[in-house]
């Protein structure tokens, strides 16, 4: 078996999964392809020096959980939307086919499902309808929802609210309104997880076999789920309780 486990008797109620790289596997090349197009931007429309993009783009990315929050935090001005429509609008989604396995397994756990991603909203909405698996989460907590607009009249924050912050991941708790004891949260990024467990999350290492700090169980592939966590069907019934399946409906999930 590829997996790692760690059996505590929680019942668990929802269920957080990041989006890219999770629900599909890094071998499409979209992630590579988003790269390129953030390096893009960053010569196009911030006119940076060639020869110091590539390693800015990744040093950013490693400090600040997204290549875009540095670059605010770096007081870099360039619109949100622009910048997503830019990186994302131009990436090979025709690489995501429907993943039907995927689909019956998600729509056969009885626990609430929650998209929990950095991306905007346009593109995790493009890449679950590429997948087919729209109808299998009940909400998307994205960019937008940890990011609103701000008042116009307040003074403007540059600040980007973004996994793997600690801050972050509590804010998506308590915008989906769980309990971190009974959610388990799902992420190929080994940092995202290690904060999810800081933020009381169960919490599952997605796209490779052996843990990672702050992991309870392994994934060589999400379509391992059901191989690893058996308890998830088995949840309808545990300690005399019943677990009501919430319809999927196509919302967001909004601050």
């Amino acid at each position: 078996m590829d997996t790692a486990r760690r059996n505590d008797g929680a019942m668990y109620e929802c269920l957080l999964f990041d989006m890219d790289d999770t629900l599909y596997p890094l071998s499409t090349g979209l992630n590579l392809a988003c790269r390129k197009n953030i390096q893009d931007y960053m010569l196009e429309h911030l006119h940076m020096e060639e020869s110091q993009v590539p390693k800015m783009c990744l040093d950013l990315y490693k400090e600040y959980g997204t290549t875009m929050a540095g670059l605010k935090a770096l007081d870099y001005e360039f619109d949100n939307d622009d910048f997503h429509a830019y990186v994302h609008g131009r990436l090979p989604y025709d690489k995501l086919k429907p993943d039907l396995v995927l689909r019956n397994l998600l729509l056969s756990m009885p626990q609430r499902k929650i998209i929990f991603t950095n991306a905007d909203q346009t593109h995790a909405v493009e890449v679950l309808k590429r997948l087919g698996l729209e109808e299998c989460f009940e909400g998307i907590i994205c960019f937008e929802t940890l990011n609103p607009p701000k008042q116009v009249n307040n003074e403007s924050d540059s600040r980007i609210l973004c996994k793997p912050s600690v801050e972050a991941i509590e804010a998506a708790i308590r915008i989906a309104d769980v309990d971190p004891k009974k959610t388990i949260f799902f992420d190929d990024s080994a940092r995202n997880i290690a904060s999810g467990k800081v933020a009381g999350l169960h919490t599952v290492i997605v796209g490779c076999s052996d843990l990672v700090p702050g992991a309870d169980y392994a994934l060589r592939s999400i379509h391992n789920i059901k191989e690893a966590l058996p308890e998830l069907w088995e949840a309808e019934e545990c300690d005399g309780h019943q677990v009501i399946k919430s319809p999927a409906v196509e919302t967001m999930v909004q601050a």
